[in-house]
């Protein structure tokens, strides 16, 4: 039975902005948190963010599993700057 809700992503990819303009991309379960260790002291973030804080949340889009997540942030991370930017211009 289906109740007429759409179930949320379990998955996200998304893009952050560097404090030196450079974009990361990545995949989680949970953007808020994960946004928050990118920024944070601990070495939860990501290598590549550590260097360039604070970062800052342009893009996010669901994902219904890991393997999606996954697929779209390769086919992401393959697009050129402009075309990433475009992205997140037409997501908000």
């Amino acid at each position: 039975m289906t109740t007429g809700h759409a179930r949320p992503p379990a998955w996200w990819v998304y893009m952050l902005r560097c404090a030196d303009g450079s974009l990361y991309t990545g995949i989680t379960t949970d953007v808020s948190r994960r946004v928050a260790e990118h920024n944070g002291d601990a070495r939860l973030g990501a290598r590549y963010t550590r260097a360039r804080r604070p970062v800052q949340l342009v893009y996010a889009e669901g994902a219904v599993d890991r393997a999606a997540a996954a697929r779209r942030e390769a086919a992401i991370k393959r697009l050129d700057r402009t075309r990433k930017l475009a992205l997140c211009a037409a997501a908000g």
